[in-house]
């Protein structure tokens, strides 16, 4: 049992990590990691609390996403050819399809990508550089610290996971 409970817990780690990484489940695996350990161990009365608790993170972390990009591109004055522009820049970075970097990769890509998108989308909306720049700029910055938020967020979820199971898994 504690070998499944070990599982679970790197389980919830990836989330951790796919909660700030884009591309990677966050807060969708720690909810199946805890619905998992409900099933095996038989009790979903112990796990109601972190259930409830990851669910309402899950929610957070949707509106937190959108709310932080949205922000972000608002104080900085970005129209919604940066917005897209962004999207685009990040969906290319992650299948490595920007120009080659000479390291990175795709990690380096998922960085890059939106703030090389936003910009270009941006100047293409305004013709000015240094808006575009500005704009491409204030979107990654607001999704940065969106990313952050939510994996605060799914830290919170799997600490109350853990202080609500701990002692059931082992005591005694």
């Amino acid at each position: 049992m504690q070998i499944i409970y070990w599982l679970l817990i790197a389980l919830m780690i990836v989330g951790i990590i796919g909660a700030v990484v884009p591309a990677i489940p966050g807060s969708s695996l720690i909810l199946a990691a805890i619905i998992i350990w409900g099933l095996v161990s038989g009790s979903f009365a112990a796990i109601k609390i972190p259930l409830i608790v990851t669910i309402l993170v899950l929610l957070l972390s949707v509106g937190v996403d959108f709310l932080a990009s949205y922000i972000g591109a608002k104080q900085a004055g970005a129209s919604k050819w940066g917005q897209i522009g962004a999207v685009v820049g990040l969906v290319l970075g992650i299948l490595g399809l920007l120009p080659a970097l000479p390291f990175g990769g795709p990690l380096l890509g998922m960085l890059f990508g939106p703030l090389i998108g936003a910009i270009i989308g941006e100047f293409i909306y305004r013709r000015e550089l240094w808006p575009a720049v500005k704009a491409g700029i204030g979107i990654v910055v607001g999704t940065l610290v969106g990313n952050l938020i939510q994996g605060l967020l799914a830290v919170a979820a799997v600490a109350v996971f853990i202080v609500t199971t701990w002692p059931q898994v082992f005591s005694g």
